[in-house]
């Protein structure tokens, strides 16, 4: 069964940071992009950033840009991504995703879901 599965949430202060993983099962992560996407409460959910196959190329949205680093490690079928100097704007569910082919609209290009870990920042 394929599955992608966070892990690493919590409550941070700001200016905090956290490391998410990203682990998948039943499939090999390394025929996917990988996205990050985030939901906070009454929005919609929103592209975080994106990393291609070869890890080659990366794609960050404006509001993480500088503070987040995507990666992979396509030998243990896993991605990351480490979230610095948080703000409580990046309070959200955050989830990652299996992406078809590479990063160029990778939002609407997303094979399969995690179930999402819950990121809080407030003092």
């Amino acid at each position: 069964q394929k599955q992608l599965v966070e892990s690493g949430g919590g409550l941070v202060q700001p200016g905090g940071s956290l490391r998410l993983s990203c682990a998948a099962s039943g499939f090999a992560l390394d025929n996917y992009a990988i996205g990050w996407f985030r939901q906070a409460p009454g929005k919609e959910r929103e592209g975080v950033s994106c990393i291609n196959i070869s890890a080659g190329t990366t794609v960050y949205a404006d509001s993480v840009k500088g503070r987040f680093t995507i990666s992979r490690d396509n030998s243990k079928n896993a991605a990351y991504l480490e979230m610095n100097s948080l703000k409580p704007e990046d309070t959200a569910v955050y989830y990652c995703a299996a992406v078809l082919w590479h990063c160029i609209n990778y939002v609407y290009r997303v094979s399969s879901w995690g179930q999402g870990t819950q990121v809080t920042v407030s003092s």
